[in-house]
């Protein structure tokens, strides 16, 4: 099953080197003596070595962020693909994001200053939905969000809470208490998924029902073997 918004990987790693076990330790120097330097322009670098390691492994950066943590950085990288991604598959980019990284110091680039904590997660039910394939993932899932005008440039903006029936590179469709309607994404503001405590009771039901299934196949396989 796939799990949206709870696969976590943090890796500690201190600047050019490999990755440590319990605990990063500094090597090369202190970061609390590196200059701050421009986090805007720190991201922006940090970006150019990690968007493509992220889309030559079939998924979209979604979020890449650095802040400062004591005597390390803290860079948070936020990944997602249709259909969700798992902990497996986030372990392999944090993996390959760490090993680009290494490479890009090491070819002598000042990507990091000093020690950094490395964090690659997919995205949470609270991420907005702010673009096309955000809200393509999202279909049936209940959302609320700014309809701006609503039709006409002139009008109020007003909130709509609706279910996504369908959504493509130009516009959405939103089941509401007033019936289906279509809505172009520039008509909209940044989407916020609804939780439904019902439909995540039904998930847990139906996950327990694969589950027993399995270990009823289990239990006759044995049958059969001792037959």
């Amino acid at each position: 099953m796939t799990q949206r918004g709870r696969a976590t990987r943090a890796t500690g790693r201190p600047r050019g080197g490999q990755a440590s076990r319990g605990g990063p330790a500094p090597r090369g120097g202190d970061a609390s003596r590196a200059p701050r330097g421009d986090l805007a322009g720190r991201r922006e670098r940090l970006r150019a070595v990690i968007e493509p390691v992220v889309g030559a492994a079939g998924y979209d950066l979604e979020d890449l962020s650095v802040s400062r943590a004591g005597r390390r950085h803290v860079v948070r990288v936020i990944v997602d693909a249709d259909g969700g991604i798992n902990l497996d598959a986030v372990a392999d980019v944090s993996r390959a994001v760490s090993a680009a990284l290494d490479a890009a110091e090491e070819a002598g680039g000042d990507i990091v200053a000093g020690e950094y904590q490395l964090e690659v997660s997919s995205p949470g039910v609270d991420r907005p939905l702010t673009l096309p394939r955000h809200w393509r993932r999202n279909v049936g899932r209940l959302v609320r969000v700014t309809v701006r005008g609503d039709g006409d440039p002139a009008g109020p903006d007003r909130q709509v809470t609706g279910r996504v029936v369908a959504a493509d590179d130009e516009r959405v469709s939103l089941e509401t208490d007033a019936g289906r309607a279509d809505r172009a994404y520039a008509d909209l503001g940044p989407g916020r998924v609804q939780v439904e405590f019902s439909r995540l009771a039904e998930l847990d039901e139906a996950d327990e029902l694969d589950e027993s299934e399995d270990f009823d196949d289990d239990d006759d396989d044995v049958e059969d073997e001792e037959r």
